[in-house]
């Protein structure tokens, strides 16, 4: 791996390192050959896994084809795939047609849901986050299939449990986690009629210096704006440890699915990190509420164990975020809302 520099100065430097594969990452590609389709690659996660998809095949040196799907609404997201190498096509993955269209791949990544917006837009979050499951399986229902869930499948668990594990009863909280959960029973029931080589990649939370949750925490510091500690504690993993964990689990997909959490290893504190970030940014930190015994937590051993530890640690994340944050650096503007506890986003 690259060593890890002391501070990251530019959005190319950043994205560079949340591309670099793991050896388990290129091995997984290797047990999984041929082209790899990648559904909603226009999100926050879309870059970084397609670059990295197309740098673990060149060290493969195979020729098989990248191609990023989306509706592509932010064009630079489209331009920078393609000065990538890597291939594009726009449309809605809502549409059947458009669907039955794409290529055929033997490996897809589905990377689609929608979580924001999701209280006043509940059909549209249905369909986007369970019926788009439905399409895609049966479309696909030849290929290796990686799908991204979430850890809001599970329920709030006592802070002290060592956080949910992928055997454990899911219990969702609220509308949009109801459909997170429907839009895992749609592939697995589909894998199984099908007979779809099939992962669930249950995230939580996939950070970066642009967003996710240490990005939340380290504006409202760097604003001196009260931070809430109610849901006192969360998991975060680095975006591109994320990344190399999904396509690793290309070689692995099962039928019926097989089921891996994508977790750090560190339960992080609010309250400690907020403070960490005051320090580092020469803030003042103004805690409000109180901790509360449970939180959303995962418990990501099972993924260590299989595809090795996360190369980045949340501590350096913290301080990668802090001087980016000081120096001016570029932010998505997109709140994850973690600490949200009645599931209403």
């Amino acid at each position: 791996m690259t060593t890890l520099p002391e501070t990251i100065a530019t959005e190319e430097e950043l994205d560079h390192l949340l591309s670099e594969p793991t050896p388990a990452a290129v091995a997984g590609l290797s047990q999984a050959p041929g082209d790899l389709l990648l559904l909603g690659a226009g999100g926050k996660m879309g870059l970084s896994q397609a670059l990295m998809a197309k740098r673990a095949v060149d060290q493969l040196g195979d020729n098989r084809r990248i191609i990023a799907v989306s509706r592509f609404s932010d064009l630079a997201a489209r331009e920078a795939l393609q000065q990538h190498g890597i291939e594009t096509l726009a449309g809605d993955l809502l549409d059947e047609d458009f669907v039955a269209s794409l290529p055929d791949a033997p490996n897809v990544i589905h990377m689609t849901g929608m979580k924001f917006g999701s209280g006043a837009q509940p059909s549209l979050t249905w369909g986007t986050n369970v019926y788009m499951a439905s399409l895609v399986a049966r479309r696909f229902r030849h290929s290796r299939i990686a799908a991204y869930s979430t850890g809001n499948v599970y329920p709030l668990v006592p802070i002290d449990s060592g956080g949910s594990q992928e055997t454990d009863p899911l219990a969702p909280i609220g509308e949009y986690a109801m459909t997170a959960l429907g839009r895992e029973r749609m592939f697995d029931f589909l894998s199984r009629r099908y007979s779809i080589p099939l992962a669930l990649l249950r995230l939580n939370y996939a950070v970066e210096l642009r967003y996710g949750v240490l990005v939340d925490i380290a504006q409202q510091v760097w604003a001196e704006t009260p931070i809430d500690v109610s849901m006192g504690y969360a998991n975060v993993i680095w975006q591109a440890d994320a990344c190399a964990m999904t396509l690793a689990a290309l070689g692995e997909t099962t039928s019926p699915p097989f089921v891996l959490n994508v977790a750090g290893p560190e339960r992080l504190s609010i309250r400690e990190t907020a403070l960490q970030f005051g320090d580092l940014l020469g803030k003042r930190v103004e805690i409000v509420g109180q901790e509360q015994p449970s939180a959303l937590l995962n418990n990501g051993e099972a993924g260590h164990r299989r595809f090795g530890s996360p190369r980045v640690t949340a501590d350096q994340i913290i301080r990668w975020i802090a001087a980016w944050i000081s120096s001016g650096g570029r932010l998505l503007g997109k709140p994850t809302r973690f600490e949200v506890r009645d599931g209403k986003f």
